[in-house]
């Protein structure tokens, strides 16, 4: 009979300390027997954003617990663990290094495998937790940091179609909150009050819509965002901005999404799959238009479960699965990697003076 593979999962490249343990059984189906995820809001709220160290602090203390309680609540015992899949990057690096020594110790001890886990690659296949995907697929990773479009041709085989030039929509949404005075976390309260706005009330700009490729821009959205707010005095004028930036938002990324279902389609005539994943994919009405964008173009949409979308160590033991049916562990001097890019060979693209 075929031995049942057990990960542990650990994940702290930001401000959530994340433990989780899945299990594949022997049809290969995934099971996620524990997945705890300790957030950072009340640390962070009055300064509007994470601070790494307060956050690198509070992951020092809570890794232990976090991790201790998803073992107990798995049902397992630790010595029956195949393997320990830590997040090493990207991310922050004081906060990546709590996690990824408590990772490499557990691992050390219990003599099982160490696995360095891409923190994007953890998004990228977060829908194989809850869905039959085989690649190739395309993928639209939003999140805080990151707003790529991918072709996902394999395990570790990746290559950009498109990337953001300034901020990561995930950010704007962020800012965009902090400007309009909604609080933090920015994106699911601004995403609450839009649906209290008018979406028409204000036309803000939507940066290299026409060109460029699928590739994206937010910076100047945001800025226009930050003068109209300087000029609002009510609330209903506050619900009319965020409406008016979501629905900009879900215009510029249905725009993007159907240029790179063109380029998808150029290097994979077989392949119809989209999957969104990241921060940003649990934006309901993000999700709406995407879906009903794959309809149109005769794509299969694919979202992770809302609570898979955010940061999580249920993703990045997902990816320990995979790399341990293929033997691809680490040593355990692998470092911390504030920059790890999916697709390595892709040219840089931000900053002043890039050119689309």
């Amino acid at each position: 009979m075929k031995k049942k593979l057990i990960i542990l999962g650990i994940e702290t490249s930001c401000d959530e300390t994340a433990a989780a343990v899945i299990q594949e059984n022997d049809h290969g189906e995934i099971k996620i027997l524990s997945n705890i995820v300790s957030s950072q809001f009340e640390i962070h709220r009055k300064f509007g954003g994470v601070v790494p160290e307060l956050a690198a602090r509070a992951h020092a203390e809570k890794i232990d617990l976090i991790t201790q309680k998803a073992i107990i609540d798995s049902g397992i015992k630790m010595k029956n663990l195949d393997a320990v899949a830590v997040t090493a990057g990207p991310g922050l690096i004081v906060c990546l290094s709590v996690g990824l020594n408590f990772g490499k110790a557990v691992a050390s001890s219990l003599k099982k495998p160490f696995i360095a886990v891409n923190h994007l690659e953890g998004h990228a296949l977060s829908p194989k937790l809850n869905s039959n995907l085989n690649y190739p697929y395309l993928l639209l990773l939003i999140s805080g940091g990151h707003s790529q479009f991918l072709s996902v041709e394999n395990l570790g085989k990746y290559k950009r179609l498109g990337t953001t030039i300034d901020d990561a929509v995930g950010e704007a949404f962020d800012k965009t909150a902090k400007l309009i005075g909604i609080g933090f976390p920015g994106g699911p309260k601004l995403e609450e009050c839009a649906k209290k706005g008018n979406p028409y009330k204000f036309n803000l700009p939507k940066p290299i819509i026409n060109r460029g490729g699928c590739n994206l821009s937010f910076s100047g959205l945001k800025t226009a965002v930050l003068k109209i707010s300087k000029k609002i005095k009510t609330k209903k004028e506050k619900y009319d901005l965020a409406a008016s930036f979501q629905k900009t938002i879900e215009e510029i990324l249905y725009k993007k999404s159907k240029i790179a279902f063109q380029e998808f389609k150029k290097s994979n005539m077989e392949g119809n799959k989209f999957v969104v994943a990241g921060g940003v994919a649990a934006n309901k009405k993000i999700r709406n238009v995407l879906k009903n964008l794959c309809i149109e173009e005769n794509f299969e949409s694919i979202f992770p479960p809302i609570n898979l979308c955010g940061d999580n160590a249920a993703m990045i033991a997902m990816v320990g699965l995979e790399k341990f049916k293929k033997k691809q562990f680490n040593k355990l001097d692998f470092p911390a990697k504030p920059r790890w890019a999916l697709d390595e060979k892709a040219i840089f693209l931000k900053g002043a003076g890039v050119k689309l």
